[in-house]
């Protein structure tokens, strides 16, 4: 009997190991975002990213800078989706992020890619340079982690009319994404 009690035991607690490690899907990330935003009068940046992104990462170290993360925090309320994990890691991965990632043009855009939603879903800017007249519902060149002087400008012409930085605000975003430049001048 004591066997039996173990055993049900060692189950019952693989099961809620397994339900504590649950990743939330995308759409309950996004609509938990929603309802934070609108509550903060806020936009959302969504950032697809994966674990082995080095770029990935120096995105979030310059939004997470001492300089810039206030500015950030107090403009947008950023989420992170997982997509394009190596095998080892599909564990990671949000449901249904890369289904989003597709649907917004990103399929091809590489890590990082972002997307700007206001409170209501409505899409307000992206991670591409696109050349004059080419609408949003088309890919253009991603910008990924800012980082050369034209994806810095792309990227705070997209800032500036989606928050409410101030011109000196903007600046210490671009002085701080510009050393990404600096860091190093591989692809992203």
């Amino acid at each position: 009997m004591k066997l039996i009690i173990t055993a049900i035991l060692i189950v019952f607690a693989a099961n809620m190991a397994l339900a504590q490690n649950t990743v939330p899907t995308a759409e309950t990330i996004m609509t938990s975002a929603y309802k934070q935003a609108a509550a903060e009068k806020k936009n959302i940046i969504v950032l697809f990213h994966a674990s082995w992104c080095g770029w990935c990462r120096k995105m979030d170290a310059s939004m997470n800078d001492d300089k810039t993360k206030k500015l950030f925090d107090d403009n947008y309320v950023t989420v992170h989706l997982t997509v394009e994990e190596s095998k080892d890691k599909k564990n990671l991965e949000n449901p249904g992020a890369d289904l989003m990632k597709k649907k917004y043009h990103g399929e091809e855009a590489g890590l990082p890619f972002w997307l700007i939603f206001d409170k209501d879903g409505k899409l307000l800017g992206d991670s591409y340079i696109r050349k004059q007249g080419i609408p949003m519902d088309q890919p253009g060149e991603s910008i990924g982690c800012p980082a050369s002087g034209e994806e810095v400008v792309a990227f705070i012409t997209i800032l500036k009319s989606t928050s409410g930085l101030t011109e000196q605000q903007l600046t210490v975003i671009a002085e701080r994404f510009k050393k990404n430049k600096a860091a190093t001048t591989t692809a992203h």
